[in-house]
């Protein structure tokens, strides 16, 4: 019947003594009796399952009793309000002189569509996610799904998917740090997962070209020492003083592999300690570690050890970010002689602190690093590294303007100098392309194109894959 029924009604019975649940049904039955006729006869109705089951909850306090009941019925509203009116001729319960008043007729349904409406709203609040990605957000999403799911194993140790045959590779301390590599592109690092370096690991390190990319804390130093032992390393770089690896930024990363120098650079300095640069500025930097050094200033350029985006091209932060990273104040070193002869250093312990102030070092004294002469040189620092950003360049290949991908639209009408070609991280619209047309802008490169309904004849269009053969000769 609770599935069928129409209506409710609600009624407050009071007695003048004491009765119970059944004294006030067998009222209703027996005082309704005939009063309504055959049709709405109240014992033919519960028969006919048209009216349902009476509920009474009433209580007795002070020798008198209240209760409240209610009857659900499936009859139309005229016939339900004439069963309700007819409970109100009720005149005793049991012994007892009693008062029946109808409260209320509750329309089951309606009760139903409120509560239908209520958990509507409810869920329009909660139920939908609201964000709407773009494009660009979508596709970034995508790929660094597909990157972190590249990496691999070798020999059991976590590792990007271009360690088994790429000719140079970066070891790292754990698998979070390779992760973080995959995030930027770079698949070529490999993980020594602790301070004692696998064998796989050194045996490795003797048929690659080998950057050691450590934490810049005392883990970093513990296993720069244990790899100097075991295995052959080419480059150092280390995460800023008190970072790790995992914990940097795009530019912070490609900085710190930009400013890495040749293991030779360091592997003969001693007391390591002493000779940590001053972090308050109060020191000058220490002395070059070796007369290698001395004579030859700052380390010459490394071939790459990154696999995409290459080392040559990954300086693809700008000159301030590369500043900001490498400007780290020295501390003097006390000169005991002991690095006059380099047979004698070699012999001496080789920690990554030494390494670490070598970088600081040198880092201070190298130039910042040269722009790219190449258009294909500066797509591959603005879109291979995965900078969002967009460049601007003129017909010499210089650097106009840079800012993020999302605002190339406002800057490039802001650009008081027209530029020759606009290099894109991004999909290139029709809605910008139309704007570089109008700007006098010759050639665009974007990571990806989007669907053109038109192409102006005065521009020249290319995804970064279409441009991969102009690169320059790395060898």
């Amino acid at each position: 019947m609770e599935d069928t029924s129409k209506y409710l009604i609600h009624a407050n019975v009071t007695a003048d003594g004491i009765v119970e649940r059944s004294d006030v049904v067998g009222a209703i039955f027996g005082q309704t009796e005939g009063l309504l006729g055959d049709e709405l006869d109240l014992r033919d109705l519960r028969q006919s399952q048209k009216v349902g089951r009476i509920d009474v909850e009433i209580t007795s306090t002070g020798g008198q009793s209240h209760g409240h009941l209610t009857i659900a019925t499936s009859l139309d509203k005229v016939e339900t309000a004439t069963l309700a009116a007819s409970l109100e001729t009720i005149t005793r319960v049991g012994p007892c002189r009693a008062d029946l008043e109808v409260t209320e007729i509750e329309d089951v349904r309606a009760a139903k569509r409120k509560e239908v409406v209520d958990r509507a709203k409810e869920l329009l609040r909660t139920g939908f996610d609201d964000t709407v990605m773009s494009s660009e957000e979508i596709l970034a999403e995508v790929r660094q799904h597909v990157r972190v799911e590249d990496i691999t194993e070798y020999e059991g140790l976590p590792a990007g998917p271009r360690v088994t045959d790429s000719d140079a590779i970066i070891v790292v301390e754990g698998r979070s740090d390779v992760l973080t590599l995959l995030k930027y592109g770079v698949k070529n690092a490999i993980a020594v997962e602790g301070t004692n370096v696998p064998d796989a690991v050194a045996e490795l390190t003797r048929h690659r070209t080998v950057t050691a990319f450590l934490d810049g804390d005392r883990g970093g130093d513990l296993i720069f020492e244990e790899l100097s032992q075991v295995g052959d390393i080419d480059y150092v770089a280390f995460a800023p003083s008190g970072s790790s690896v995992e914990e940097l930024d795009h530019h912070q990363l490609f900085a710190a592999l930009r400013n890495k120098v040749p293991y030779d650079t360091v592997s003969g300095m001693n007391e390591p300690r002493d000779a940590v640069a001053a972090t308050d500025g109060s020191s000058t930097p220490a002395p070059a570690p070796t007369e290698t050094d001395a004579d030859h200033g700052s380390p010459v350029a490394s071939p790459p050890t990154i696999d995409e985006p290459s080392d040559s091209n990954a300086a693809a932060a700008s000159p301030a970010n590369a500043a900001s990273d490498t400007g780290v104040t020295g501390g003097a070193a006390d000169d005991d002689g002991s690095n006059g002869d380099s047979d004698a250093a070699t012999g001496h312990r080789r920690t990554a602190s030494n390494a670490r102030t070598a970088i600081e070092n040198t880092a201070e004294s190298a130039d910042e690093p040269a722009e790219p002469e190449t258009v294909y040189g500066h797509a591959t620092d603005v879109i291979r590294a995965g900078t969002d950003r967009v460049r601007f360049l003129d017909a010499d290949n210089d650097t106009v303007d840079e800012t993020d991908a999302n605002d190339a639209a406002d800057a490039l009408k802001a650009l008081e100098t027209e530029p020759t070609t606009m290099i894109l991280d991004g999909i290139l619209s029709q809605q910008l392309l139309d704007l570089a047309a109008d700007r006098g802008v010759e050639r665009v490169i974007a990571r990806s194109l989007g669907q053109f309904t038109k192409r102006p004849t005065a521009v020249r269009i290319h995804a970064i894959d279409d441009v991969a053969e102009e690169a320059p000769d790395r060898s």
